[in-house]
């Protein structure tokens, strides 16, 4: 399977800058695999239509930290972080720039009064380097007064408001890009879901900036997927594990939920209490064990995500439902529309 069989024609203006002004009114595109159909004139507030009683919606609680800082060396030279991973205490896997510049033992100051401070340790397999920050206070209260939202590289814009980068559920801080199938929910949206009998269970994976990795390799085979760290607990073990011995529905919002339910879940679907990275590559001849449906946005061409949905949906229906897309003018990427696949 070449890498190229996952392309699409993809012009530069669909790709969403800003968000909608209101969450649940971008544009929904409901993917049938059983009746083989797609609508697309709905909007997202009507994915409660295509949810039924005894489903479980799994969603990712994960929160985006303000992971880009801009800094100085001794030297006094312009630099950039990007915080990818907390790989103990103080010290993060980080993309650096320049690269080159940023040995091992080299010191980069952040902030007035060099409010922080970091310490090249290694150079990490990829060009990621690893790093020891010191500062006075609380790490996360320092990045939220000096750090900006890591957008993906394909935004231009400025982003004016923060939130706008976050599910309304978002809680646990770590990740370095937002698990943007849940930026459409509202906090009505989701009370009206439940009434309605569907469960909501929560998982916890922290997004790597990995996710916007082009596939380089010609073969989709040869790729080497990136890891990320996550963790479910009990009660929400407890919720998937009920929805699937009644024979409902288990739909993850999202892809990176989706890769935690798939990672952890046995040939019948049943997950479990767990804590470790994920590096599960998910591309079409996979055989979903967990979940029956997925809520997701439009991925770029030849990008894993795509293949992920491929996988579920089959390529070609996929493609289809992707050049429908384009055709009728829907918002691509993070801030863009959503499609259901049930």
């Amino acid at each position: 399977m070449k890498v190229e069989d996952f392309n699409y024609e993809l012009p530069e203006e669909l790709i969403a800058q800003t968000p909608i002004e209101k969450r649940d009114m971008s544009r929904l595109m409901v993917v049938d695999r059983k009746n083989e159909t797609i609508e697309s004139d709905k909007v997202f507030s009507e994915v409660i239509d295509y949810l039924e009683a005894g489903d479980c919606l799994v969603i990712n609680n994960t929160r985006v930290i303000p992971a880009r800082l801009y800094g100085k060396k001794e030297t006094g030279a312009n630099v950039e972080f990007l915080l990818l991973k907390q790989l103990e205490g103080d010290i993060w896997e980080s993309i650096v720039r320049p690269g080159s510049k940023l040995k091992p033992g080299t010191k980069v100051y952040f902030g007035e009064h060099k409010l922080l401070e970091a310490e090249i340790l290694d150079v990490m397999s990829g060009g990621t380097r690893k790093v020891k920050f010191s500062y006075q206070g609380i790490f996360n209260e320092i990045l939220d007064k000096i750090g900006l939202m890591p957008l993906p590289p394909y935004i231009h814009e400025e982003l004016k408001d923060r939130d706008r980068y976050q599910t309304i559920y978002a809680k646990y801080e770590g990740s370095a890009a937002a698990p943007t199938a849940g930026l459409h929910f509202t906090d009505e949206l989701l009370t009206k879901i439940q009434e309605k009998g569907v469960k909501i269970a929560r998982v916890t994976l922290h997004v790597g900036i990995g996710t916007f990795r082009p596939v380089k390799e010609e073969n989709v085979e040869e790729h080497e997927m990136h890891s990320e760290h996550f963790y479910i607990k009990q009660e929400d073990v407890d919720k998937i594990n009920e929805t699937k011995k009644n024979g409902k529905r288990v739909i993850s919002v999202g892809t990176t939920s989706c890769r935690v339910l798939e990672s952890i879940s046995d040939e019948n679907g049943m997950v479990h209490v767990c804590e470790e990275d994920t590096s599960i590559y998910i591309y079409p001849g996979y055989k979903f064990k967990c979940i029956d449906g997925l809520i997701t946005n439009f991925h770029l061409p030849k990008s894993t995500l795509l293949m992920l949905v491929s996988a579920l949906a089959g390529r070609e229906f996929i493609l289809k439902a992707y050049n429908k897309a384009v055709e009728e003018k829907f918002r691509f990427f993070s801030f863009g529309d959503a499609m259901i696949i049930i």
